[in-house]
């Protein structure tokens, strides 16, 4: 039987003479009709390259692509594209969008026709009641929805996923997982996903089949999965099958990703220069209360920063919204804990109250015995986007922020510390480019040099990792944590990712949904450091502390009740 799919000593080159880029070289891929094939990769390894060559949308400089055994010449209806951008008509209806890629594909079809196979696919993708509705009034979640109901609606032979997910947040996501299996199951046509998300891959696929970094990126070895369907998330977490794939596809991409970074560096020696011994200045901050000040033990190591009874709420056309409430917990100098729910829990909420961002409506935050009340660069914050100077260079970015708080420091020893914490990042080599011509990842990198360059009393990330892909944010958390251990600043991490969470933290803090969202649950992560996720997925522990998490996620998934809580409400009123 002759594949649907095949891809022979595949090569394709951008650009000419010194400006020639080698990023795919000597890909061979065979995929059988009704496979559900997923292709995991670092960003920039040409995954997207290698689904436009597949989609005709770009053509081999060597080699050959095959549909049912006939070369690819360009793109055609027998294959569904589904992007990560949306790439819907804005001015056109849910309905017409989908109806415009029918007629396109069906033009023999009657009006009746176009308008019934339409509709289906809008039902298929549970949107049936926004099929009036235009892209702008529709969620990110939802619009991508509309995008994999058109690919479905041409009735390709293959569906062609590049990341359609990599953009949402993490419960809209799992939820579109979810949805894709699904309409996979019912119909069985041939998938390919592109993603950079191991436990996305997990879910859905049938072979996953890593491409290696490139120049010239090749295709790793073929993992099957061998899960039984249908998947699910907190049920896979205990299955001694999906432990020992996940951590074998995961080593080999790390393993495969420093290989080629090594390969990247240029010579040079590895030394990362001394850190001066000076001490940061930063403004007078207020005191607390007097009472609070005499009810505290120690305003030092084992209440350094405490949160008591943090409120947040806003004023609306309905009335005062209040969106935390009552939010408490203690932190030791040093401690690092994570801060984890699902989107519009309050995290980021806690968070910006706690650089001073954002006001408080009640209670407050002490930090070594001062009170927060305003931005100090004391709280030294990395954002999901680094807001960072484009016009200077990494070095510069990060200077301005030393001369501020080593004011008595000389020049030689603010520049030794400026160049420490950069090398101590991956920017030696670097540090002297505009940040405008730096990549996602690249521009992270100095957000988090700059926050500890400061040497802050409190460090606060907020989903800092959250714009990058899995592979990249693997690599910065290493990073994160490498500094960190010499640092040992007091730290807050707000995140939605379960492994990131743990990977981190020395306590998980775990909130309800909003409004009125508060502390649900609290978990010490009592496993050994200096962590790697290697040792990680290794540890008899880790899955332990990851089914809490998971559970708790999904006690909470539909609302500020959980699933329990909503059970006996049900029954009072019953």
């Amino acid at each position: 039987m002759t594949p649907i799919l095949e891809l022979k000593n595949v090569t394709k080159s951008f650009g000419q003479g010194k400006e020639k880029t080698d990023v795919l070289g000597g890909i061979d891929l065979t995929i059988e009709d009704g496979e559900f094939v997923a292709i995991v990769g670092f960003s920039g390894s040409g995954k997207t390259t290698l689904i436009n060559l597949i989609a005709g949308l770009e053509k081999p400089d060597q080699g050959e692509v095959l549909l049912k055994g006939k070369p690819v010449t360009g793109p055609g209806p027998d294959r569904g594209l589904v992007f990560q951008s949306y790439s819907l008509f804005p001015w056109l209806t849910v309905l017409d969008n989908i109806k415009l890629a029918v007629e396109s594909v069906f033009g023999e079809l009657s009006k009746a026709e176009h308008l019934a196979k339409a509709q289906h696919y809008i039902d298929m993708v549970g949107l049936g009641h926004a099929a009036d509705r235009r892209p702008a009034e529709l969620s990110g979640g939802m619009r991508q929805r509309v995008s994999v109901a058109r690919a479905l609606a041409m009735n390709p032979d293959i569906l062609l996923l590049d990341e359609p997910l990599s953009a949402l947040d993490a419960l809209t996501r799992a939820k579109l997982q979810d949805e894709i299996e699904q309409i996979w199951s019912q119909d069985k046509k041939t998938v390919i996903l592109i993603t950079n998300d191991v436990d996305e891959a997990l879910l859905l696929a049938d072979r996953i089949i890593p491409l290696n970094p490139g120049p010239n990126a090749t295709l790793g070895p073929d993992f099957k999965v061998e899960l039984s369907r249908p998947r699910e998330r907190t049920q896979m977490n205990s299955s001694p099958v999906f432990k020992k794939l996940r951590a074998d596809v995961t080593s080999y991409l790390m393993d495969a990703g420093k290989a080629a970074q090594q390969a990247a560096q240029k010579a040079g020696g590895d030394e990362d220069g001394a850190l001066p011994n000076v001490t940061p200045v930063f403004p007078n901050a207020k005191k607390p209360p007097k009472a609070f000040r005499d009810a505290m033990i120690s305003h030092h190591d084992e209440r350094y920063l405490e949160f008591f009874n943090l409120t947040k709420t806003y004023p609306t056309a309905k009335g005062p919204l209040t969106v935390v409430d009552g939010f408490e917990t203690i932190l030791k100098k040093g401690e690092f804990i994570s801060l984890i729910g699902h989107s519009g829990c309050g995290k980021s909420t806690v968070l910006s109250m706690a650089a001073g961002l954002n006001s408080i409506s009640d209670g407050g935050i002490v930090l070594d015995g001062h009170e927060v009340t305003g931005a100090n660069p004391e709280r030294a914050v990395v954002f999901q986007s680094p807001n960072l100077y484009t016009w200077l260079t990494a070095k510069e970015n990060v200077m301005l922020g030393v001369d501020r708080v080593f004011p008595h420091a000389t020049a030689a020893e603010r520049n030794d510390i400026v160049e420490y914490y950069l090398s101590r990042v991956g920017l030696k080599d670097a540090m002297n480019r505009p940040t405008a011509d730096m990549s996602n990842g690249m521009k992270q990198r100095v957000g988090i040099a700059r926050a500890f360059a400061l040497s802050p009393k409190l460090l606060l990330l907020d989903e800092p990792f959250g714009m990058l892909d899995s592979l990249t944010r693997w690599e910065l958390q290493e990073v994160l944590m490498e500094v960190w251990d010499r640092t040992k600043v007091t730290t807050v991490c707000v995140t939605h990712d379960v492994d990131e969470a743990i990977l981190l933290a020395d306590r998980v803090v775990m909130m309800t949904n909003g409004p009125h969202a508060r502390i649900g649950k609290i978990m010490d992560v009592d496993l050994p450091r200096p962590r790697t996720r290697k040792a990680l997925l290794e540890h008899p522990r880790y899955y332990e502390l990851r089914a809490q998490l998971l559970g708790f996620l999904e006690e909470y998934e539909h609302g500020n009740q959980s699933k329990s809580e909503r059970q006996e409400d049900e029954k009072a009123v019953a």
